[in-house]
């Protein structure tokens, strides 16, 4: 026989809040969620996301100790047509 009372509350529309408004409804052992990031705000998925240089920091890496070719180098300081 299964022990009465152990489980918590069900909340089957459970509201999903973001910056005060409601973005979702959830079924959930709390009446609310407060979230600070969903899909709908979120940089990857909406779009905004900001592409990282991450060839500069290798470079800046390279010769900051020492590791980048003298001929990377000069390569580096000619300027691009």
């Amino acid at each position: 026989m299964p022990k009465p009372d152990i489980h918590p509350t069900w909340y089957p529309e459970a509201k999903v809040i973001c910056n005060g408004e409601v973005v979702m409804t959830v079924g959930s052992t709390q009446p609310e969620i407060n979230v600070d990031v969903w899909s709908g705000n979120h940089p990857f998925y909406t779009g905004t996301q900001k592409i990282i240089d991450t060839e500069g920091r290798v470079d800046r890496f390279l010769r900051k100790y020492g590791m980048l070719d003298s001929s990377a180098e000069a390569s580096d300081s000619e300027p691009k047509k």
